[in-house]
């Protein structure tokens, strides 16, 4: 927890990877309770790659909020 990472995140549709400064925010390990995927969550940065991964996601996301399923997103 609140290790400083950076990833090149590629997104659907997408063919360049966007470069993110962020931090881990949680961490669900292998096993947990109620099947939830291992993984982990990260924070991005403030900086110009977090704020256009931002934006990039909220855009692919924005049809899928009136989907009735359950996600592994916050």
């Amino acid at each position: 927890m609140g290790d400083e990472i950076f990833l090149l995140i590629g997104l659907m549709g997408d063919a360049n990877k966007i470069p993110v400064a962020g931090k881990v925010v949680w961490i669900t390990p292998a096993g947990s309770q109620g099947n939830k995927a291992q993984g982990i969550g990260v924070q991005f940065g403030e900086d110009e790659g977090g704020v256009a991964a931002r934006n990039r996601i909220e855009e692919l996301l924005g049809g899928q909020l009136k989907i009735n399923r359950p996600t592994n997103t916050m």
